[in-house]
């Protein structure tokens, strides 16, 4: 590290020409994977179903492979080791050494199937280094083949990244071909590396998990006796990065910037400010092949195991997430959505920095999040980088969200959003039953458990939610944290009771943690309902939503401009394309309904929204109450 901040891009740049580092055509990690048993016979029986020679399918296979087969050649992982070093100079990277001490103890004897979450094109460097200085088996880390760069993807595929093409559906052999290479890994007792995200997180929070890497894993594992594959849940998160600008650029419509050498090098350049620490913490791990046998016990096939162990992963990476300053001010400043003095944003810090205690919640560096200097240091880091704009010449200085950061804001505080979803949740099913008639026993409990199911089924596609029974267990934890007294009784609480334990809350997270999402699913909700029973067309609808949604920023309709977001009209889409409210369904003619039943629907999903909405308005009532009573004393 010391000599990292010397390098140059010239420099590097001259050191990857100065490699000899393409595969030829004999090499031998192509040759050995081609002729596995496995590869072989999947190629044969292709060649067959298809009536083409094999000769010309082992070709194409061999193809394939010379473009993804990695090696780990010393003087490459070298000068990688130095070019990454120089490329992470904006932070310091902090790791739990116990977890890595036991999990080294798992390298010892099986194969790692190391996930992870994306937030950075870092990532692809520092999990590798945390690795290699810490003397674990050589690891194949999966990327995709848009960074495989000239220069410097040579380099890269000899320290053992592997570049595979994400779009396959027409490219069967490839699908073939990558498979058997991650059997003929595994076969091999090597560790492999990929985000179990896809790609790199837009929002801020973990993204649905793809399935294919893992598909092939659990089929070679179940296809050959051995040592378990243990899936290894990795959490990567940083105080700040210098890309969050361009992802939320992107968010607001922004073409993307295609990775080539001119983006990479003004990707180096960007990483000359600091930005505080990276920290990477290590989540339970998944005995696959014991998992997979379990889940097919309980009746699952193969895709439905495999879908079931992605979601435990991604369950795992968000319970290892530490908490970090960074998140909970950016969090606090947010939900103001105006200017905090110093002592008012501590105020909204305190209980949530006690919550994330009582839940036994990591936090990143194991700060101290009521700390007063680590929460100065925070704000001042955060004005540092543009985040936030403070005014010192009044009576005493005040922070907020600077003019067009709102979205950069959210995606740091949606790294700790996941903590409080449960919370805000059980808070909008409590504000329900307060409002519910009492009618007999258990009918408050009702109240409440259809609401919170209905507020789940609705953000599914946001958040990583357990399954029913764990999902009502959550919220019964919730309720304790909340008034243990309440949740002892809650099968006979009253509608009076439940108004008192909302109204005595020293914490109401539901307006920051939800709302959001929900003004943003409303817009779109909006512009569907205003189609009437016409059937939609993506890229027209999602473009009217960021030209409304920027308009009802304006009016004041939705509460905060990060709800004006493609990412997030993009998941409220695809929840309508779930309910059938696209019309996709229509008759090819472009006709409408006959019976007029999609307008309707599609009326009652913007209403379901309206009414949620207005809930999260309430409960923000309640906060300010709080926010009240603490100022009081």
């Amino acid at each position: 590290m010391a000599d990292a901040g010397r390098w140059d891009v010239g420099r590097v740049g001259r050191s990857l020409r100065g490699l000899a580092l393409g595969a030829t055509e004999d090499d031998p990690g192509v040759a050995d994977v081609l002729a596995s048993r496995s590869l072989q016979t999947a190629l044969q029986r292709y060649a067959d179903e298809h009536h083409v020679p094999i000769t010309d399918v082992e070709a194409e296979a061999k193809r394939h492979l010379q473009d993804m087969v990695a090696s780990h050649a010393d003087r490459a992982t070298a000068s990688w080791a130095r070019f990454g070093a120089w490329l992470m100079r904006a932070h310091d990277v902090l790791v739990d050494e116990e977890q890595m001490v036991r999990l080294r103890e798992l390298d010892r004897g099986h194969s790692l199937a190391l996930v992870f979450s994306h937030r950075s094109y870092l990532d692809g460097w520092v999990l590798p280094h945390v690795l290699a200085t810490r003397r674990f088996s050589p690891t194949f880390t999966f990327g995709g083949a848009n960074l495989d760069l000239p220069v410097v993807g040579p380099l890269a595929s000899h320290t053992g990244v592997i570049f595979i093409k994400r779009a396959t559906k027409e490219l069967p052999v490839y699908r073939l071909s990558l498979r058997g290479y991650v059997a003929h890994l595994i076969a091999r007792r090597a560790n492999l590396a990929w985000s179990i995200e896809g790609g790199r997180t837009r929002t801020g929070k973990l993204r649905p998990p793809v399935h294919g890497i893992l598909r092939y894993l659990a089929d070679a594992v179940e296809a050959e006796p051995g040592p378990d594959v243990y899936v290894v849940p990795i959490a990567i998160v940083y105080d700040q990065l210098h890309e969050v600008a361009g992802m939320t650029a992107e968010a607001r419509g922004s073409r993307k910037t295609p990775e080539d050498l001119t983006w990479l090098v003004k990707f180096a350049r960007s990483q000359r400010n600091r930005l505080g620490r990276a920290y990477v913490s290590v989540g339970e791990v998944i005995p696959l092949r014991d998992r997979m046998s379990q889940l097919r016990a309980e009746g699952c096939d193969t895709m439905a195991a495999v879908e079931r162990v992605a979601i435990d992963a991604s369950h795992r990476i968000n319970r290892a997430t530490p908490v970090t300053p960074t998140g909970v001010v950016c969090l606090a400043l947010l939900g103001a959505d105006r200017a905090l003095t110093f002592d008012r944003v501590l105020d909204t810090v305190e209980p949530l920095a006690s919550y994330i205690a009582s839940r036994n919640w990591p936090v990143a560096g194991a700060a101290t999040l009521t700390d007063r200097s680590t929460i100065r240091r925070s704000l001042q880091e955060l004005v540092a980088s543009g985040v936030l704009s403070a005014y010192e010449a009044g009576t005493e200085p005040v922070w907020r969200i600077a003019g067009d950061q709102h979205l950069v804001a959210a995606f740091y505080r949606n790294t700790v959003i996941h903590i409080l979803v449960e919370r805000a949740i059980a808070e909008v099913a409590l504000l329900a039953a307060a409002d519910g008639e009492e009618s007999g026993a258990g009918d408050v409990q009702r109240t409440a458990w259809e609401r919170s199911k209905a507020i789940r089924d609705l953000l599914k596609f946001e958040f990583f939610f357990p399954g029913r029974d764990e999902f009502e267990s959550e919220l019964r934890a919730e309720l304790a944290l909340m008034d243990r007294r309440a949740a002892e009784r809650v099968g006979s609480i009253t509608p009076d009771e439940v108004r008192e334990v909302l109204e005595g809350l020293d914490l109401i997270v539901a307006h920051l943690v939800l709302r959001p999402f929900v003004d943003a699913y409303l817009v779109l909700a909006d512009r569907l309902d205003a189609l009437g029973d016409a059937p939609v067309v993506e890229e027209d609808l999602l473009d009217e939503a960021l030209r409304v949604g920027q308009q009802w920023v304006l009016q004041r309709r939705i509460g905060s401009a990060e709800s004006v977001s493609l990412e997030l009209f993009r998941t409220a889409l695809r929840l309508a394309r779930h309910r059938g409210l696209d019309g996709a369904r229509l008759s090819e003619d472009g006709g409408a309904a006959p019976d007029g039943s999609l307008r309707a629907r599609r009326a009652a999903f913007r209403a379901e929204l309206e009414a949620l909405a207005s809930d999260l308005a309430r409960l923000a009532e309640y906060a300010d109450q709080v926010r009240g009573r603490r100022a009081a004393h």
